[in-house]
């Protein structure tokens, strides 16, 4: 979701250009209906030198490579096409974690260092975008005055704000009039029908990662509470108003909200933050105070001042 600016200002910048995407089929959903795109190539790992040569016979005239680790760098040698390519700045990344020395205090968010790396394109000010279906893009949706989304579920435990902070936010939540959906793919159902049963009124709307679905849910949100996880991004490209709880990770990283309204709750006055870029199974330190102390009251505090400022 975090190249989709990239895609669009690529797009405008190139307006007679024709733009092919090669993705994972399990993000295809984010670009299915995008209009800057004219073909989605799947990639499949098992393929991978089919997929070369389909992509040689197809004489691109640039190639952009905007994952830039080991097999897209295999990819673009072998196409000897010109290209671009996004620079990680793992080197940097591994001393913040490692050894606390911040180089990353001034770096550009992850959308725009996308942008980046394109000559001649510059940010336009809008933010990640993800397009549903054209009968239901065009239905305009009027935010529920009432309706929270919860995203409770994350790829990484240390990135997951505990499960029982989420229940005493919803019930506070709930005391207070607003109803809360409940959101999340997959891997993200149990813990969102835990939460269903504890909060009153709140509703289980996880699916199998039907990302669109889920986008068009956020679209009916008043705002979204959420973990530093993908389903922030989706958020941010329903454009929607989210708050975001950091645990393990940093906004150092990039990895933010993108041109949406958004507030970050996290502890800044933790030594050991971050203790990883991605995220681990369990916290280090044994205490998980980055996520534990930030705690259901001081969520509800600056939830109230969130939303009353929308």
């Amino acid at each position: 979701m975090l190249t989709t600016p990239m895609t669009r200002i690529l797009k405008k910048f190139l307006p007679d250009s024709e733009i092919d995407l090669l993705i994972k089929e399990q993000y295809s959903d984010v670009y299915r209906f995008n209009p800057y795109i004219r073909n989605i190539i799947l990639y499949d790992k098992n393929k991978s030198d089919t997929i070369i040569s389909d992509l040689a016979d197809r004489d691109y005239d640039i190639v952009i490579d905007l994952q830039n680790n080991f097999r897209s760098r295999k990819m673009r040698r072998r196409l000897k096409k010109l290209f671009f390519f996004y620079d990680k700045p793992g080197v940097k990344k591994m001393l913040l974690v490692h050894l606390k020395i911040n180089l990353l205090k001034n770096s550009l968010p992850v959308a725009e260092r996308y942008i980046d790396s394109f000559p001649g394109l510059e940010p336009d000010g809008e933010g990640c975008e993800v397009f549903l279906p054209e009968g239901e893009e065009k239905q305009e949706e009027r935010p529920g005055e009432n309706i929270i989304g919860f995203c409770p579920g994350s790829r990484h435990f240390t990135k997951m704000w505990p499960e029982e902070y989420f229940i005493e936010l919803g019930e506070k939540i709930a005391d207070e009039g607003y109803k809360i959906k409940l959101l999340g793919g997959k891997d993200d159902k149990a813990i969102c029908e835990r939460l269903a049963e504890k909060i009153p009124g709140a509703e289980n709307l996880s699916n199998n990662n039907e990302l669109l679905k889920t986008i068009k849910e956020m679209k009916s949100c008043r705002a979204v509470i959420c973990n530093d996880s993908g389903l922030m991004h989706a958020a941010s490209a329903a454009g929607v108003p989210l708050i975001a709880i950091f645990g393990s990770t940093v906004r150092e990283f990039g990895f933010l909200p993108y041109k949406v309204k958004n507030l970050i709750l996290e502890n800044n006055s933790l030594s050991c933050r971050p203790c990883s870029h991605i995220g681990r199974k369990k916290c280090p330190k044994g205490h998980f105070e980055c996520m534990r102390s930030v705690t259901p009251e001081i969520a509800f505090t600056n939830f109230e001042k969130f939303v009353s400022s929308l």
